[in-house]
């Protein structure tokens, strides 16, 4: 993560740390007591704590029941947690998720929150969900830079060996050989939701293995399959290879094909990336949302729960009848009174890691180091680098050429102690990191780019690590406890747009119920 210096005769951007109230959110370590003044109290049936996608589901289905009897309440001054996005010029730009792949026929919820944006044509023959074109990511989708050249797709083809060819192949029998595997219920070892994948020991049992332990097993030993696969835990999970469930690995290449032999399912994307589906979904609840309110005190009681908010250093406080819970689950014995004296669940084994996204503001895009180099796509990949590479938020415009933003992505699985050198570095120490990773494939960036912003995650995403998955823990949260529901993607240990949305729609349907029958 060491900086490297930037010489005199490289222009250097402007920019800011932008996003998360990280000293807001740590005024809950402090568990003070909080007295509301009288006249600051307000009844309502729920309240909902958290307005990222679980949050923002759970309210979009309780107003789909024409149930409004409720509060969602959101720490920050913007909605939408990892999904949120920003406004620019000449597009939008995401400052986290930035896809959806094409739900199955099954996901009955989620295809019809699609239809709701009005993003499908149609059914094909199989019943399958046909998605407009032009929310579909166009070609071309992903490119690697290796040794000085972009080629295309994520696995490295260019000069690999016969062994290399051999192992990959055996890789995709694997993969197929799971698509295809049902349990004596008919169900799929991976699938989305995870709700609907099997708990078969079969299964379940990768989850006590590392995804590098897996391989290794199975003999795969090539490096460029070993890049791969770490690849793709970084890239949904935050971890590396090593740091990663077995079965959080396989789930990763397994969840979105339908059978074996075809490809996994198209994106769903647009320049904001999940963005767009934050603003429909706020748009749809937002007179019932109240932003900036920090959640200081959730105590339960014979009546039902009472809630305390802080905002402006005014206290606001909730009577309500039902919660949902839709923050990080970490946070819940920091919030819950008389959380810890009687633990639903081990909040503690909730582990979260940190990133930091940076959105560069380009007055001209990179222009080819080669003839034969594969041109620019939307998600560019640096296979020597901890960094994610960048994701062009022009792309899905068909605007290829002119000014566009890069959204650049850098878990700090790499680093021990992670989060707090996250923390510790400055702007410009983060932005340096970031112009030179890119500067490899790019090096006439530092003339390119006028602006850099960083937002900085310090809980960015659930670690899908080892003998976490199928150890009992996520179900035992999920389960209502003193008229508190939990949704959050946590619970489905995958930071998934599916899996959070999941979670809000199932809890706002065990509320919905129940406050319906005291009605």
């Amino acid at each position: 993560m060491a900086a490297c210096s930037i010489g005199a005769s490289k222009k250097f951007p402007d920019g800011n740390i932008v996003g998360q109230s990280v000293g807001l959110g740590h005024v809950l370590r402090d568990q003070s007591n909080f007295e509301v003044p009288s006249d600051k109290w307000q009844t309502i049936k729920v309240a909902i704590v958290g307005g990222g996608v679980a949050g923002l589901s759970a309210a979009w289905k309780l107003s789909k029941n024409n149930f409004n009897d409720y509060v969602l309440l959101e720490l920050e001054k913007e909605i939408g947690g990892t999904s949120r996005s920003g406004t620019g010029t000449p597009v939008g730009y995401p400052w986290g998720a930035h896809y959806l792949p094409v739900p199955f026929q099954e996901n009955g919820e989620l295809i019809s929150l699609l239809d709701e944006m009005s993003l499908v044509e149609g059914r094909n023959a199989n019943g399958d969900l046909i998605v407009g074109e032009q929310y579909l990511c166009r070609e071309p989708e992903e490119r690697v830079f290796y040794k000085g050249r972009w080629y295309e797709g994520l696995y490295l083809h260019a000069g690999e060996s016969e062994d290399d060819k051999r192992q990959f192949a055996e890789f995709q029998k694997q993969i197929d050989a799971w698509v295809n595997w049902r349990d004596a219920k008919g169900r799929r070892a991976f699938v989305v939701p995870v709700a609907n994948c099997s708990n078969d020991e079969t299964v379940t049992s990768l989850d006590r293995l590392s995804f590098g332990d897996w391989l290794r097993q199975n003999g795969f030993t090539s490096e460029r399959l070993s890049w791969y696969c770490d690849y793709a835990c970084r890239d949904d999970y935050g971890l590396k290879l090593e740091q990663t469930s077995a079965w959080a690995g396989l789930f990763y290449f397994c969840s979105r094909v339908r059978r074996s032999g075809v490809e996994s399912q198209p994106f769903i994307t647009f320049p904001e990336g999940n963005g767009r589906f934050v603003n429909h979904l706020f748009d749809r609840v937002k007179n019932n949302v109240r932003k900036s309110q920090m959640v200081v005190s959730i105590a339960p009681n014979k009546k039902g729960v009472d809630v305390i908010c802080l905002a402006d250093d005014q206290l606001r406080g909730f009577h309500c009848e039902k919660i949902i819970f839709a923050s990080p689950m970490f946070t819940a014995p920091y919030v819950i009174r008389g959380f810890n004296d009687d633990a639903p669940f081990a909040a503690n084994e909730f582990q979260h890691n940190a990133w930091f996204v940076a959105n560069l503001f380009l007055n001209d895009r990179p222009k080819p180091r080669f003839a034969r180099d594969f041109p620019l796509a939307w998600d560019n990949v640096l296979y020597e680098s901890p960094s994610l590479g960048y994701v062009n938020a022009t792309h899905q415009k068909g605007i290829d050429y002119g000014p566009t933003t890069l959204t650049y992505y850098y878990p700090m699985c790499h680093e021990e102690e992670g989060r707090t050198k996250l923390f510790n570095y400055t702007w410009r120490e983060l932005a340096d990191v970031c112009l030179t990773d890119v500067a490899r494939a790019h090096p006439e960036i530092y003339d390119l780019c006028d602006r850099l912003d960083i937002m900085r995650w310090g809980h960015a995403m659930i670690s899908p690590r080892p003998n976490f998955l199928w150890s009992g823990v996520r179900e035992k949260a999920m389960l209502p406890w003193r008229n508190i529901h939990f949704a959050h993607t946590d619970l489905s240990g995958i930071a998934l747009f599916e899996e959070a949305f999941y979670h809000g729609v199932r809890a706002a349907g065990e509320t919905y119920t129940s406050a319906s029958k005291r009605s």
